[in-house]
């Protein structure tokens, strides 16, 4: 299987900032060529035979070499490109060039864990490529771990990178031992890769200095020098983990052109020209949510009565019953701890054979909303909460339960959707899992594994025949778990991995080739593994996207934060086709990864949200006039910059509703206004931008935005009631149920004459700028001096813009690049162009690049109104499954959604908003209304701006309404939360796919209609 990769926005705009920041630079593509030095060869010895050979190349070609050009850009230009990129996403404007001894260019891009932050950098060396024709490229990486995921990201986005720009780029991994890579980096002019690991060239171990001496294999050369001379682009991957002095001192040998540095949690900033932080990545839904199921332990003084609460079961046939682990005496005098299922009355005493400290402990109470169980003697525990007498191994193998319980969760309702789930155990010493001296050499972990995976199974193996439940049985136990450590080259065996000084991860390469080599095997359902067991000291190797369950068999000590514990586990999943499963409706409901802690749920969140909240220091955290002032709204007429007026008036609206508090910081009142859809109407002058406003008052930090993960044991699985059976709900499916292709059929006439008219009003371009630097030779000129390049004095540098036409040796194939870039045919593209103003189309030849990113924007704008207004629907044969109510549905937390309903397809319904709230309470209790469903998120309608996902389904008495069956979208009140213009084209492309319906199916016409209330959905009705 292997994963495929699509273009995503979001990374788009990571590489776009990069690529921004040198606007203007000339490009020169093929490098600039230069003479490779080739060092001291050996003489060959003569023979007569010698005088045959024709493979010998002349020397010219032998030495040939292309390094990066130079950048053209001055300072200035370069700074004002910076300060550009930052406005437009509202970051804090460089006042100057962040210069470092390692080079005078340094640029910070922030991107969270999980977010394919290794993609954005390979195809930012791409587009890099493409634009400037630079092409040697350096990739620094802190670890072994690291670096040989670079290696295999940079394998497995080959073949995706060659259909976007049709070429592969040469990548090779830095080895001491290995230095004939070296020059094929220098002599191709194509794009050409090194990744090397910091210790390979800061440590002062024999091979580590080698990259600085005189080599006799390599002609006598010092490697370092043969690198340095292609000026290459430095790519640094964690750099707050290569800080380090000697590091930094390190780098300078490299003489980069400049330095990309790419972290989520950068330690020192320069340039950040971008930002996809925690926050940003979790509410853009480009990572997964978290659960965590905690373990609490009691411990009350005096009892050495051990009890853990593990859950509590609920079903529509009887009361709920809670599941318990007691210790109970055997025939044979042993006392081992069980798991048994109780019910209300049940007497522990007796059920643990009569142990003593048992005496009292009569089941009084189950609740299972609020998840406790009581006892008749006052002891009361809560879901996940041990209590007595309860040392390591007890703890161990209730994790141990706890995952695998999460892990059949998730697997049940993710299995037809043909999505692997696996489960990591991270443990501190293989011995645990693999222990030799042991007959089945089975540690200690593996046998508790294997035993509670054979209960849990047996449990599940009642339930339906169903295609999981064979797949199940088609898995033996020994076979469902494996081990990827350190191996012992003598012995063959399994090892604890070496460890360097200081370090906490390993540097053994074999241990993460395995993994590397195993990790699309390992998402094949065919494939038996699905836990996996593996050291702690490996974790930075582990970024499997379906690791869906993480759980640590180790004590949570400071040298790990909990922000990285989860990380291993944050990608999003892909499925059998290696499709990766990011549906924004969807995604959140598929991708959870829960994490099994060793402490309280209350204790582990709380250190997670500590450790967020600590990345996010970077985040203003104060909304007054003073920050709002001068920031760019990107509206669809394109960016607007915050007046001072501006800035007053929205400090003044955020006051005047208690929206922020003294201190200006931003109220818990906002977000719950925000979330309710309620949020006070803006003054006038900012309604037209209202959606920028809020999103510019939404990047001001504070605690409150922080995510809260879920608690992992409340959520429970709702299973349609009798309505769901009703004729009148079958009725109403039947006439929604249709699934549609949608056609674009415009006249290319109208696109012309709208582009031309955009193009004319808002084309324009930045003029290319040349330094003149003027030098003369010194006075005294030694031979030191001119080995050294000092034998000239700089006295002037001067900045010009060139506003002539350039006759540049580049040329371009300018209506080719316009129709790449909007999809359109060359013949409409060359109307556009011929319709335009001289003096606009002049512009092409001042500064080329510009023009044609420029034009692209506008035209691509204005293709997606004429879309719009010409889009028709057809509907298809194929349709929705009636299992898109049932078993498509995942398990969620119902302690907070309120009463029972009487006229919904399920007991309970979880809202967005308190606008949907009140909706649901006045149309469950409405006589008029027989049956409604809330649309499941698999329910979508296809349109160019992303599927939309209508909100509810609602049948009326007929006689009683003109509309018995209607499709409401519930909105906040109209007026205040202006919609964005991508849920104004949802909504109209929706009322088309209803019309079409109507037209095609149903005498009985669905009505589809946005509401803001009950009310106003009875007066569409009545």
């Amino acid at each position: 299987m292997k994963i495929k990769f699509k273009t995503q926005p979001y990374q788009t705009a990571a590489v776009q900032a990069v690529v921004n920041c040198f606007k203007g630079q000339t490009p020169q593509h093929g490098g600039v060529r230069y003479r490779l030095d080739p060092g001291v060869k050996k003489a060959a010895s003569v023979s007569h035979q010698s005088a045959l050979d024709l493979e010998a190349e002349p020397v010219a070609d032998q030495e040939a070499a292309f390094r990066n050009p130079d950048v053209t850009l001055s300072e200035s230009a370069l700074l004002d490109n910076i300060q550009q990129v930052q406005r437009l996403q509202n970051l804090p404007v460089s006042a100057e060039l962040a210069k470092t001894k390692v080079s005078k260019l340094n640029l910070d891009i922030e991107m969270e864990t999980g977010t394919g932050k290794t993609y954005c950098y390979i195809k930012t060396i791409f587009e890099l490529n493409k634009q400037y024709g630079w092409s040697k490229f350096i990739i620094v990486v802190p670890s072994i771990a690291i670096r040989e995921g670079v290696a295999k990201s940079l394998e497995i986005t080959a073949d995706h990178f060659l259909e976007t720009y049709q070429k592969k780029a040469r990548f090779f991994i830095y080895n001491s031992k290995a230095l004939h890579h070296l020059e094929s980096f220098s002599s191709d002019a194509g794009i050409n890769v090194m990744v090397i690991n910091v210790q390979a060239f800061n440590a002062t171990g024999k091979d580590a200095r080698r990259i600085y001496e005189e080599l006799d294999d390599f002609q006598s050369r010092k490697p370092i020098d043969v690198i340095s001379a292609n000026r290459p682009i430095l790519i640094l991957d964690e750099p707050q983990k290569m800080e380090g002095g000697k590091t930094l001192d390190s780098l300078i040998n490299f003489k980069p052109l400049m330095v990309l540095r790419y972290s989520a949690t950068h330690k020192t900033t320069h340039n950040k020209i971008h930002r996809l932080d925690a926050l940003d990545a979790y509410n853009q839904k480009l990572v997964k949510k978290i659960a965590v199921r905690g373990i609490s332990v009691k411990g009350l003084a005096g009892t050495n009565a051990y009890l853990y609460l593990q859950g509590i079961d609920v079903s529509t046939k009887k009361p709920p019953e809670a599941r318990v682990e007691f210790e109970r005496k055997f025939e044979s005098g042993i006392i081992k701890p069980v798991v048994k299922k109780l019910s209300k009355g049940d007497n522990l005493f007796v059920l643990s054979n009569e142990l003593d400290q048992y005496r009292g402990y009569v089941v009084s109470d189950i609740n299972a909303i609020t998840d406790t169980l009581s006892f008749t003697n006052g002891v009361e525990l809560q879901v996940g909460e041990a209590d007595g007498d309860v040392n390591e191994a007890a703890l161990r193998r209730i994790q141990i339960r706890e995952a695998i319980k999460a892990h059949f969760d998730k697997e049940q309702a993710l299995f037809q959707q043909g999505i692997k789930v696996l489960t990591l155990f991270f443990i501190d010493e293989v011995a645990k899992y693999r222990d030799y001296s042991a007959a089945d050499e089975k540690g200690e972990y593996a046998r508790v594994f294997e035993e509670e995976y054979q209960l849990y199974l047996n449990e599940v193996l009642d339930l339906d025949e169903t295609p999981y439940i064979k797949h199940l049985k088609g898995i033996s136990v020994e076979k469902t778990h494996n081990g990827y450590f350190s191996i012992d080259k003598k012995t063959k065996k399994l090892v604890d991995p070496e460890m360097g000084k200081k370090a906490t991860e390993a540097d053994d390469v074999d241990a993460y080739d395995l993994i590397l080599k195993d990790k699309e095997r390992l998402l094949s359902l065919n494939e038996p593994v699905r836990f996996i067991f593996s050291h702690s000291a490996l974790r930075e190797g582990w970024d499997n996207p379906n690791v869906f369950v993480i759980c640590a068999l180790k004590h949570s000590d400071n040298t790990i934060s909990r922000r990285q514990e989860v990380g291993r586990g944050l990608r999003l999943s892909v499925n059998q086709h290696g499709d990766r499963i990011d549906h924004p409706s969807i995604v959140h409901d598929v991708n959870v990864l829960t994490v099994v802690a060793s402490e309280s749920y209350k204790d582990f969140v709380a250190a997670l949200q500590r450790d967020i909240s600590e990345s996010l220091s970077a985040r203003p955290r104060v909304a007054d006039k003073a920050y709002f002032t001068g920031k760019v709204l990107n509206t669809t007429e394109g960016p607007i910059t915050v007046s001072d007026d501006q800035a007053t008036d929205i400090e003044f609206y955020l006051i005047q509703n208690g929206y922020v508090d003294k201190k200006r910081n931003i109220t818990e009142k906002y977000h719950q206004a925000k979330k309710d859809g309620t949020l006070e109407a803006l003054p006038d002058e900012l309604l037209p931008h209202a959606e920028q406003v809020f999103q510019l008052i939404d990047s001001v930090f504070s605690e409150g935005k922080i995510m809260q993960p879920e608690d992992g044991r409340k959520a429970k699985k709702l299973e349609p009631n009798a309505n769901f059976e009703k004729q009148e709900f079958k009725e109403l499916w039947a006439r929604i149920n249709r699934k549609a292709a949608y056609s674009v059929q415009f006249d290319s006439e109208e696109l012309v004459t709208k582009a031309v008219k955009t193009l004319d009003e808002h084309l324009r371009v930045t003029p290319l700028q040349y330094t003149i630097q003027r030098g003369e030779q010194s006075a005294q000129v030694t031979y030191d001096g001119m080995k050294n390049g000092d034998a000239f004095v700089l006295k002037a540098t001067e900045t010009e813009q060139n506003t002539h036409s350039i006759h540049s040796a580049v040329k371009y194939d300018l209506i080719g690049k316009l129709a790449e870039g909007t999809q359109l045919t060359r013949r409409t593209v060359a109307d556009i162009l011929r319709g335009i103003n001289v003096a606009v189309f002049a512009q092409f030849k001042t500064n080329p690049e510009n023009f044609i990113a420029e034009a692209v924007r506008l035209i691509n704008e204005q293709k997606a109104t004429v879309i719009i207004e010409h889009l028709a629907y057809d509907p298809v044969a194929d349709q929705f499954d009636l299992d898109i109510f049932t078993a498509g549905q995942t398990k969620q937390d119902f302690s907070k959604a309120g009463d029972k309903l009487q006229r919904h397809i399920y007991d309970y319904v979880l809202t967005d908003s308190n606008i949907e709230r009140e909706f649901v309470k006045e149309l469950d209790t409405c006589t008029d209304v027989v049956v409604y469903a809330k649309l499941p998120r698999g329910f979508l309608i296809p349109t160019p701006v992303g599927d939309y996902n209508p909100d509810w389904a609602i049948s009326f008495k007929e006689g009683a309404v003109k509309h018995v069956y209607f499709v409401a979208e519930t909105k906040g009140s109209m007026s205040s939360m202006v919609l964005n213009e991508i849920e104004k084209t949802k909504i109209r492309c929706a009322r088309k796919f209803f019309d079409e319906i109507n037209k095609k199916y149903a005498p009985e016409n669905v009505k589809y209609d946005v509401v803001n209330s009950f009310s106003k959905l009875m007066e569409l009705v009545k």
